[in-house]
C-alpha cells in the first residue's frame, strides 16, 4: 500500500495532457506515476542511490558488474535472459547505466504486455539469481566492455582527470571494472567475487534509496495498484543515503597544466574548474547562463576570435560531471596546428573573456533569452528565477587560482614522464601559478571581445496554422525540370515548428575521389562561413545543416517556423555566392585530413561495417584514396570545382510542419529563381541521362562471399565480424517476413553469442537496408576469438534457432506478429522523427509513404508456415537461395587465423574477395528505385 500521496503541484508545459502523481510505498520506495491515455508504449525506470562510488576498495567496477548481473534471472523468472527476451519480443528495449552515485535501470514495451514486463523488472530488486556460472561469464562481458574503451580518448581523458584528484576520494577510482579487478586481484586476496557481489547487493540495495517512474496508458489509480502489487516486496533495510562529502580536488590538484598524448590526431585544450553543483540551484540555472556566454559562437565571442585567428575549430562550455557534493565547469577547445603553438595566448583569451563577464555584471536580458518568461512557451526549459548572486558565485570560481588545464596532442609523444594506470595514457604535469596566467592574459592579442547582441531569431509568432487539407501523407506539391517538392502539413503535433530539406543532386559532385573530397570541403566551408550569423538561430531553437551526400549536398532546417524563411534565404545566398577564402580553406582542409587519418582509430566493428558498405554500394570511393588526394588539393581546385558542381543540378525537396502550402511553394520558387533563372544561371537542369541512382551489388544465390582485412590500428586487440545475409528488394510481404525473423531472433542471438559464449560485449543482430535492398547482419566485436571462429558460431546459432523456429507454437507466432504490428503502429513522437521517416522514402526513391499501414496489412495475412518457408529459402544454413557476405577484421592477436585462412583452399560455393573494386565491377546490380524524372517501375 502507498503510505503517502503528495499533493505537490507538478509543473508541466501547457501542451502536456498527461496526469502525474507522486506516492511513497510502505517500504519507503518513492514513485512518480504518469498516465497518458494516448501512448502506444509503456515504460518504467528505477533509479537506485548506489553507484560506483560505493565500490569496495580492491573491487573496482563491482557496482557496474552488479548492474549487468541483475538482467540475467530471478527466483520468479529463473530462465536466463528471459527478461530481455520478453521485452524484445514485445516491441520494447531495455538498458541500464552505472553513474558515480546512482545506477539506473529502464525499459519500454508495447502497452498490452506492460504488466508482465513490470513484474519481471521488479524482480531485479526483489530476488535476483546470480548463479556462479553466469557470474564468471559476465565478468568477461564487463572486461570486453572495458576493452572497447581502452583506445577511446574520451574515456582516457576522463580517467586522467580522476587520476589527478585526492586518492581517498571515490572520484579517484576506476569505475568500469575489468578481468583484473573483478577476478584476478580478488582471487589473489582469497575473495570470491560472487560472494562479494551478493554481499554488496544485500548491504546496499534498499527500497528507501530507490526512485521509480512508471509511464502507462492506464488511469493513475490503476497504475498505483499495479505498482503497489509489484514493488512492495522490495526489501527496505532503511539504509542511510550514501554520502561522499568533501571535494575531490585539493590545492595540489589545482593550478596545474597536464600534457597528455591522445590516440587520435588533433589537439585539444580542456580547462576545468571545480564548482558547487548547479543542481543545488537548478531554478537559477547558473551554469547554463555561463555556458551560453563562454560557449557562444557569434561575433565578439571567444570562439569567434579564436576562429578568426585560425587557432580553433570548435569550443564548448558548461557543467561536466557532477554529484550533489561537487561538480566541474569545463571549457573544451579543439585547436588547429597553428593554435597548438599559441596555447598560452588561448588560455589568456579565455580568462580575458571571464574578466569581461565579471566587469559586465549578470545581465537579465541575456537570462531571459535563455529562459523565456513563463507565458511564452513552457516546455523547452523549467521556469527559472533570475538570481545574479548565484551566477556570480559560480563565475567567481572560474579563476586562475582554481584552474586545471589538460592539453592533449600527439606532439607530446616522448616528452612525458608519467602513465595513467588504467588506460595507459602518457602524461606529464606542471604547476601554473595565477601570476603565470596573468602573464598569458597580457600576451593575448587585443581582439574585441564583447557580449552577444540581442537575438533576432527568437520567435515571436507562435501561432498554429490551420492546414486547409488534412493530409495524412506527403503529397507532390510541385514539379518542374529543376525540382520536386514534397509537402506534408502538420496535422498531428500542433507545434509552431517546421522541417525543410533540400537535396542538391549534382552529377559532378561524385565522379571521382577528388570530387567527393571537394564536395565535402565545400559543405564544411559553407557551415564555417554561416556560423557566427546562424549560431543565433541555433540558440533560438532553429537548427540548420549543410552536409555532403553521395550525390551532392543537402540543406536541412528544423525548428521554429517564424523566422525559418530568413535563415533559408541566407543559406541559399551563401551557396549561390560561394567563394573560397584561403585562410578558412587551409583550416578546414587540415580538419578534414585529420578526420580521414583518424578513420583507422574507429572501432573494428565500424571498420567491418564500412568495408561491407564499400563492397555493396556501387560508385563509392574508399577513404584511403580520398586521403591520398586530399593534401594536394588547393584553393584553386575548389574555386574551379564549386561552379562546375552546381552547373547541373536537380533539387529534391521536402517541407513539413507549421507551414501553409503557398508558403512552401514560394520557398522553393525562390530557391529555383536564385539558381536557375537570370541571364547567367548558376545551374542548368539535368539531362535525362544524368539522373542519379543508388545501385547496390546483387549477390548470387547460394554463394558465400568472404572479405578479410587486418585491423587498421595495430594497438587494438579486438577483431570484428559483420556476417551479412542479403535477402530481397523492397517488397511489403518479404519485408515483414524479414522483420519478424529479426524480431524473434534478436534476443536469442544476444543470449547465445554474448551471454553464453561471451564472444564480446558488442553482439548485435539487426536489419540492414541499402537503398531499398534488404537483409540482416550479425555484428560482433571480440577480444577473445578471431572472426573466422565467430563466423562459425553465427552459423551454429542459426542451426539452434532453426529448431526453435520449427518448435514455435501458433500462440507464440501470433504474439510476435502482434508485437511487430504494435511497433509499426507506434506514432511518431515529433516532427523531426516523422520527417526523417518520409525523407528516407524520398531519398531511397521507394516513395512508399503508406509503408507502415501496408506492412501491417501484410502481417495480418502472414501464416507461420510462410515464415518458416522464408527462413528455409533465405536464411537457413546451406539454403540454396542464401546470399552471405562475411567481412572479417583481424586484430594482431588473431593474425595466425588470418594467415591460415588465406592459405587454405576456398570452400565450395565461396568467393574470396581480394580486391573490392574488381569484385564490384564484375557483379550484377539491383535496379535503382531512384533516378527517373518520373520514377518508373523497374
Amino acid at each position: 500500500m502507498a503510505v503517502g500521496k503528495d499533493d505537490v503541484e507538478i509543473i508541466k508545459p501547457i501542451t502536456d495532457k498527461r496526469e502525474y502523481r507522486r506516492i511513497v510505498l510502505s517500504n519507503s520506495l518513492q514513485v512518480l506515476l504518469i498516465s497518458d491515455p494516448d501512448t502506444d508504449k509503456c515504460a518504467a525506470s528505477m533509479n537506485v542511490g548506489v553507484g560506483s562510488f560505493c565500490d569496495p576498495v580492491g573491487l573496482e567496477g563491482l557496482a557496474h558488474f552488479l548492474e549487468h548481473m541483475l538482467f540475467y534471472a530471478s527466483e520468479k523468472y529463473p530462465l536466463e535472459d528471459s527478461y530481455s527476451k520478453y521485452i524484445t519480443e514485445h516491441g520494447g528495449s531495455t538498458n541500464a547505466f552505472t553513474a558515480s552515485e546512482q545506477t539506473n535501470y529502464y525499459f519500454d514495451v508495447n502497452t498490452d504486455c506492460f504488466e508482465e514486463a513490470l513484474d519481471r523488472f521488479a524482480q531485479f530488486f526483489i530476488k535476483p539469481l546470480m548463479s556462479a556460472d553466469a557470474t564468471m561469464r559476465e565478468i568477461k562481458a564487463v572486461d570486453s566492455e572495458n576493452q572497447k574503451n581502452l583506445l577511446s580518448d574520451a574515456w582516457r581523458m576522463n580517467q586522467l582527470q580522476k587520476q589527478l584528484s585526492l586518492e581517498s576520494h571515490p572520484y579517484h577510482k576506476f569505475s568500469t571494472g575489468n578481468w583484473d579487478t573483478l577476478d584476478v586481484r580478488p582471487k589473489a586476496k582469497g575473495l570470491d567475487t560472487r560472494q562479494e557481489l551478493l554481499k554488496f547487493y544485500e548491504d546496499k540495495y534498499s527500497a528507501n534509496l530507490m526512485y521509480l517512474v512508471v509511464y502507462s496508458k492506464e488511469s493513475l489509480d490503476k497504475i498505483q495498484s499495479l505498482v503497489e502489487d509489484k514493488f512492495q516486496e522490495i526489501r527496505n533495510s532503511d539504509r542511510s543515503c550514501f554520502q561522499f562529502p568533501g571535494q575531490p580536488c585539493k590545492s595540489e590538484h589545482l593550478q596545474i597544466l597536464v600534457r597528455a598524448v591522445p590516440i587520435k590526431q588533433g589537439h585539444k585544450l580542456r580547462i576545468v574548474w571545480p564548482i558547487p553543483p548547479s543542481i543545488l540551484h537548478y531554478k537559477e540555472g547558473p551554469c547554463r547562463y555561463l555556458g551560453h556566454l563562454i560557449g557562444h559562437e557569434g561575433e565578439g565571442s571567444l570562439f569567434y576570435v579564436l576562429k578568426t585567428l585560425g587557432w580553433a575549430t570548435g569550443l564548448s562550455a558548461g557543467e561536466g560531471e557532477w554529484t550533489l557534493e561537487f561538480s566541474f565547469f569545463k571549457v573544451v577547445i579543439d585547436l588547429t596546428d597553428a593554435g597548438q603553438d599559441y596555447m598560452q595566448e588561448i588560455v589568456g583569451l579565455l580568462f580575458k573573456y571571464i574578466q569581461l563577464l565579471q566587469q559586465s555584471g549578470v545581465c537579465k536580458w541575456i537570462f531571459d533569452e535563455i529562459y523565456p518568461p513563463k507565458d511564452w512557451l513552457v516546455g523547452s526549459s523549467l521556469p527559472s528565477n533570475f538570481n545574479p548572486d548565484t551566477i556570480q558565485m559560480i563565475l567567481n570560481e572560474l579563476s586562475p587560482e582554481n584552474v586545471r588545464i589538460f592539453w592533449e596532442s600527439k606532439k607530446f609523444e616522448g616528452l612525458t614522464d608519467k602513465v595513467e594506470p588504467w588506460y595507459g595514457t602518457a602524461y606529464s604535469i606542471e604547476k601554473v601559478s595565477p601570476s603565470t596566467i596573468q602573464g598569458w592574459m597580457s600576451l593575448a592579442p587585443n581582439e574585441k571581445l564583447h557580449l552577444p547582441a540581442p537575438n533576432v531569431f527568437l520567435p515571436t509568432d507562435l501561432s498554429i496554422k490551420n492546414a486547409q487539407e488534412k493530409v495524412k501523407l506527403p503529397v507532390l506539391l510541385r514539379k518542374s525540370s529543376y525540382s520536386k517538392l514534397w509537402y506534408k502539413p502538420d496535422t498531428v503535433f500542433s507545434t509552431p515548428k517546421a522541417y525543410v530539406k533540400i537535396d542538391f543532386n549534382c552529377p559532378h559532385a561524385s565522379y571521382s575521389p577528388e570530387a567527393e573530397v571537394l564536395a565535402d570541403l565545400f559543405a564544411r566551408l559553407l557551415m564555417d562561413y554561416l556560423n557566427e550569423y546562424a549560431y543565433y538561430a541555433q540558440v533560438a531553437g532553429l537548427h540548420y545543416g549543410i552536409s555532403p551526400t553521395d550525390s551532392g549536398f543537402e540543406v536541412t532546417l528544423v525548428g521554429y517556423n517564424h523566422k525559418l524563411r530568413i535563415l533559408l534565404e541566407t543559406v541559399i545566398d551563401k551557396i549561390a555566392n560561394f567563394e573560397v577564402k584561403p585562410d578558412r580553406f587551409s583550416v578546414i582542409k587540415e580538419m578534414v585530413i585529420k578526420d580521414y587519418q583518424n578513420f583507422k582509430f574507429q572501432q573494428p566493428y565500424q571498420q567491418a561495417m564500412y568495408y561491407c558498405s564499400l563492397i555493396l554500394e556501387d560508385d563509392t570511393w574508399p577513404w584511403m584514396e580520398q586521403l591520398e588526394v586530399l593534401p594536394r588539393l588547393n584553393v584553386e581546385d575548389l574555386a574551379k570545382f564549386a561552379p562546375m558542381m552546381l552547373s547541373r543540378a536537380f533539387l529534391e525537396c521536402y517541407i513539413a510542419g507549421n507551414i501553409e502550402h503557398e508558403e512552401a511553394e514560394s520557398m522553393i520558387q525562390h530557391v529555383e529563381d536564385v539558381f536557375f533563372k537570370g541571364p547567367n544561371p548558376i545551374c542548368q537542369p539535368l539531362f535525362p541521362s544524368q539522373y542519379l541512382t543508388n545501385r547496390v551489388v546483387k549477390l548470387e544465390r547460394g554463394m558465400n562471399y568472404l572479405y578479410s582485412k587486418e585491423g587498421l590500428n595495430p594497438s587494438d586487440e579486438n577483431s570484428a565480424l559483420v556476417h551479412y545475409i542479403q535477402v530481397h528488394r523492397d517488397d511489403f510481404i518479404l519485408n515483414v517476413k524479414l522483420q519478424l525473423f529479426a524480431l524473434i531472433a534478436k534476443q536469442p542471438a544476444f543470449h547465445q553469442l554474448r551471454s553464453v559464449e561471451q564472444l564480446g560485449y558488442i553482439t548485435v543482430l539487426m536489419q540492414r537496408n541499402d537503398s531499398g535492398i534488404r537483409g540482416v547482419q550479425f555484428i560482433i566485436q571480440s577480444g577473445v576469438k578471431g572472426p573466422g571462429h565467430i563466423d562459425l558460431r553465427v552459423e551454429a546459432f542459426l542451426k539452434i534457432f532453426e529448431s526453435k523456429l520449427y518448435e514455435m507454437t501458433n500462440d507464440e507466432f501470433k504474439s510476435n506478429v502482434n508485437a511487430l504490428i504494435d511497433m509499426k503502429l507506434e506514432k511518431h513522437k515529433n516532427l523531426r522523427e516523422e520527417s526523417r521517416f518520409y525523407w528516407r522514402e524520398i531519398i531511397d526513391g521507394t516513395l512508399k509513404f503508406d509503408r507502415r499501414e501496408a506492412e501491417v496489412a501484410a502481417l495480418r495475412q502472414l501464416k507461420q508456415q510462410e515464415l518458416i518457408e522464408f527462413f528455409n529459402e533465405n536464411l537457413k544454413v546451406g539454403a540454396t537461395g542464401k546470399k552471405t557476405l562475411s567481412v572479417r577484421v583481424y586484430a594482431n592477436q588473431h593474425l595466425a587465423e588470418y594467415n591460415s585462412e588465406k592459405s587454405e583452399p576456398v570452400q565450395p560455393n565461396t568467393i574470396q574477395i581480394d580486391d573490392i573494386f574488381s569484385f564490384r565491377r564484375s557483379q550484377p546490380l539491383y535496379g535503382s528505385f531512384k533516378g527517373g524524372f518520373g520514377h518508373m517501375k523497374l
